[in-house]
């Protein structure tokens, strides 16, 4: 008789690994959940790894908070911004379950507590160093005032807290005197006398944001007097003015970053003071100042010679001032001058000549800009890494061909509304290392020129080129074939882009935020294409894609369960379709608007299902028809609703907007 021979299967045996080497293997797949997910999984031994090795949540909702706790012991970051309802009772069961690991906690979107849950969690979390209570703008004084108890805190931030007052903030800087970090931007009830006290009783503060405080210049005396200062915002102060600095005289030589952009009541007087002792200032943001931006302006940079950085948007600058400050400031790396419309040839070139080491440079809608600077920059900046240059219309398309022969460290462009043709694109493709590419409105490219990009750039990651009505599906095709790292596409309002395109976009497995406004080709069939293989897909904009039906939706609703935003409207969804949105436990925002297949019992029931929902863009009639239960339900729930009451009109041809855009602009 004939033996059988037998097969031996191997199995492996997991827990001979250590738990170093498994610590190892999840640092390098960390950055995707459903990767986690699937190896805590694999066996009991794994499951247990995970869940010791992981020390940074996110939930989803607070009433998950017992049970994810319970397994993740060694929680140390909490991002609890995805919960817009965070009761007593959740910060209570937080308290006990991650008291003694809990360093930093984000409650900038939540609401629904109180001061006794915020003193539980101060008291029952010694090590907590970081907590974030921004946009709570019921929190009163009481409130806040427990904050105190936490005697570790190093970083506060109560961004937009209105309700607070100089009562609150001097009873936490007397309870926290270890703060590094504090943010008060629009707390707009607190004045000098409490930013003083944070300045006289915390003595250790690094970065102090005052932006939009009705502050003068009394309490920078304290301010400027902190030894460790490095970043001080005064974005929108108006109160502080240049009388109210004229008798400043400290010196803050520990000051690395200056923010007094938006300061009306500033000017050149006021910032030569607040400059005068920052002699090792590095960034420098004076945007939309009134000061206009000259050779006596410049003067006051003399002592600032370390400046790397410095923003002037919408500033009246001339051609002197920037000359002044390439010979000034010659170690600038980073230069903005977005809407400076007084900003001309002349004096870029000499800004840019000057400045051999410039990484950055923002020249958004300087009209008056030509070739002449494109060529000066490109010859004279070869290690820039970020160009933006949106609306240079009086830019040649010859000059975009220097960008990319001189300038290959490119790593993000913006040329939205540009006259780019195929030939710059070809040119741009040298830079290899490029990652994000603007190309909005850009009516001269064609495929051709888009696989240039698609064939040379395999590091591209964003891409954006929303009504360049020349691309098709092959230029998509090109993109997703030599860009496999895509994670951002907008193809908005390009009419001749279909399912083609879709399918293509399908093998880019890393891409989260697909836009195709206005493309009335697309199908369901495409979109079913990119929900089956985009597994990270989590922003879609499919608004006037009349083609889009339940089928698009139920394939979503079946293979995209990490999708956050969605936008149907003006499609051929019913309500069947919007019915299987609920089965995405990660959606938060929904816009459906002018979307003729919906009832009303339709979009209650379907608002109803998303658990997580936290915004709801409908149309105005179903306010009236929703029962008002159901929306204070909601709204209770954490939900915010806007009402639109537009029509569906015809897209405007891209040239006639574009010229249009033009006549508005100055």
């Amino acid at each position: 008789m004939k033996k059988v021979k037998q097969i031996h299967v191997f199995k492996p045996n997991f827990d001979l690994l250590s738990e170093e080497l498994v610590f190892i293997i999840l640092d390098l797949i960390s950055p995707n959940p459903s990767d986690l997910k699937s190896f805590s999984l694999t066996c009991k031994c794994f499951y247990h790894l995970e869940s010791k090795h992981r020390t940074s949540l996110k939930p989803l909702r607070s009433d998950y908070l017992p049970r994810i706790l319970t397994r993740y012991r060694h929680t140390a970051d909490l991002d609890l911004t995805l919960c817009p309802r965070v009761s007593d009772y959740a910060l209570s069961v937080l308290a006990s379950l991650s008291g003694p690991t809990l360093r930093s906690l984000d409650l900038s979107r939540s609401r629904s507590f109180s001061a006794a849950g915020l003193l539980r969690l101060a008291l029952k979390c010694p090590h907590l160093l970081a907590i974030d209570l921004s946009n709570a703008t019921d929190m009163r004084d009481a409130d806040a005032a427990v904050v105190a108890e936490a005697t570790s805190l190093e970083s506060l931030k109560l961004g937009r807290c209105k309700m607070l007052t100089d009562m609150a903030i001097g009873c936490i800087a007397v309870g926290c005197k270890k703060l590094t970090s504090v943010c008060l931007k629009w707390c707009v009830g607190v004045g000098d006398l409490g930013v003083g006290l944070l300045a006289v009783k915390c003595l250790h503060i690094r970065t102090l944001d005052l932006s939009y405080l009705p502050i003068t210049g009394k309490c920078l005396h304290d301010i400027l007097k902190l030894q460790h200062l490095e970043e001080l915002l005064l974005e929108g102060c108006f109160g502080v003015d240049d009388d109210s600095l004229k008798s400043l005289r400290h010196d803050c030589k520990s000051l690395k970053k200056l923010n007094a952009s938006s300061c009306q009541n500033l000017t050149q007087r006021g910032l030569t003071t607040l400059l005068s002792g920052a002699g090792c200032l590095q960034r420098l943001d004076i945007a939309h100042c009134s000061s206009v931006i000259s050779l006596d302006f410049t003067s006051s940079l003399k002592k600032v010679s370390t400046l790397q950085s410095i923003r002037l948007d919408g500033c009246s600058v001339t051609s002197d001032g920037l000359k002044a400050i390439g010979t000034l400031c010659n170690s600038l790396k980073e230069v903005s001058l977005s809407k400076c419309v007084t900003v001309t040839d002349e004096g870029l070139s000499s800004l840019v000549m000057k400045l051999k080491d410039l990484r950055k440079l923002d020249i958004t809608c300087c009209r008056k800009l030509s070739g002449v600077s494109i060529t000066q920059i490109a010859n004279s900046c070869p290690l820039l890494v970020s160009l933006k240059m949106e609306s240079c219309s009086l830019v040649s398309r010859e000059a975009f061909w220097l960008i990319g022969q001189k300038c290959r460290l490119l790593e993000e462009l913006d040329l939205t509304d540009n006259e780019i043709d195929d030939e710059g694109l070809k040119s741009i493709s040298s830079c290899l290392s490029l990652s994000s590419l603007k190309l909005g409105i850009c009516l001269n490219i064609t495929d051709k020129g888009l696989s240039y990009v698609g064939m040379c750039c395999p590091n591209l990651r964003e891409l954006d080129l929303y009504r360049s009505v020349g691309i098709t599906d092959i230029g998509i095709s090109s993109i997703a074939q030599g860009c496999i790292h895509l994670e951002t596409i907008n193809v908005s309002y390009c009419q001749d882009i279909t399912d083609k395109s879709l399918v293509s976009l399908s093998k880019c497995s890393l891409l989260q935020i697909f836009e195709s406004r206005g493309c009335p080709n697309i199908t369901s069939k495409g979109l079913a294409a990119i929900a089956v293989r985009c597994k990270r897909l989590a922003k879609l904009d499919l608004k006037k894609c009349p083609s889009i039906n339940d089928s698009g939706l139920l394939a979503l609703a079946h293979f995209s369960q990490n999708l956050k935003q969605i936008n149907v409207s003006d499609t051929a969804v019913t309500d069947v379709g919007m019915l299987s949105l609920a089965n995405i436990g990660c959606l938060q925002n929904i816009a459906v608007v002018n979307s003729r297949g919906l009832s009303a019992s339709g979009v209650a029931a379907a608002l109803l299902g998303c658990g997580g929902l936290r915004k709801a863009k409908l149309h105005a009639s179903l306010r009236t028809v929703l029962p008002v239960s159901l929306i204070l339900h909601l709204e209770a729930r954490g939900c915010t609703f806007l009402w639109k009451d537009n029509t569906l009109q015809a897209e405007l041809d891209p040239k006639y907007w574009k010229l249009q855009l033009e006549d508005v602009v100055p």
